[in-house]
């Protein structure tokens, strides 16, 4: 069986993802800062694969350890998804206001976490034919007013999955633009707005399936572009 480690498992496209991937008879190792959410997805995933679920904040080192002690567990790392984000700031602020304390921890979660992991495990995902998955944002490339810390942080995590795909010549390394999504945190940033128009994360877990299974370059890619048809 194939494994892999998603973190943010517990709701929106962690959540959507981990579904999918254990009724393909994939391994998990799940993460979430919520706990009961956490341990409710592995009661219904476990009916059909092996999960592990570690509960605790991946801006934490002990954490991270954890993670990548529970993949070493399972005996092979095939996938890392690093899909846990904070949002950061909200209201959304401008720039010339944002709080600079915020803004670190925006970038301690949503880009030292992410690559603090990647090198706990790059010597998992190097033993297999392996990807790294990194969420990215279209406010990683547009200059969306309010979105400057959020944004920017995700430009950073673009830039990073670009250089390690230059560097590591046996991990496909990705960063994955979802697109709009009906999730908790998208509604934080647009509070009291209906956002019920925005796709539900299942409908976008496709077009990740198909990069994963395609397996084309390191780069950036964007859901929109991988539409997966019905048939």
């Amino acid at each position: 069986m194939p494994v892999a480690i998603i973190t943010g498992a517990s709701a929106g496209f962690g959540r959507a993802l981990a579904r999918a991937l254990a009724h393909r008879g994939w391994t998990l190792v799940l993460d979430a800062r919520g706990a009961p959410a956490l341990e409710s997805l592995a009661t219904e995933l476990s009916a059909v694969t092996r999960v592990m679920t570690v509960a605790g904040d991946v801006a934490d080192p002990d954490h991270r350890r954890a993670l990548a002690d529970a993949a070493q567990g399972a005996g092979s790392l095939d996938l890392l998804v690093n899909n846990a984000s904070t949002l950061g700031a909200t209201p959304l602020p401008a720039l010339a206001d944002y709080p600079l304390p915020e803004l670190s921890a925006v970038y301690e979660t949503n880009v030292i976490a992410p690559l603090a992991l990647i090198q706990l495990t790059l010597p998992l995902l190097r033993a297999a034919d392996s990807a790294v998955v990194n969420l990215s944002s279209d406010a990683a490339v547009e200059p969306y007013p309010g979105w400057g810390g959020y944004g920017s942080a995700k430009a950073a995590l673009d830039q990073l999955t670009a250089v390690l795909g230059a560097e590591q010549e046996r991990v496909r390394c990705y960063a994955f633009d979802p697109g709009d999504m009906r999730t908790a945190m998208h509604q934080a940033a647009f509070p009291g707005e209906d956002i019920s128009d925005r796709p539900e994360p299942q409908t976008v877990v496709p077009a990740l399936l198909r990069l994963l299974g395609d397996r084309p370059p390191s780069g950036r890619y964007r859901a929109s572009d991988l539409a997966v048809t019905a048939s």
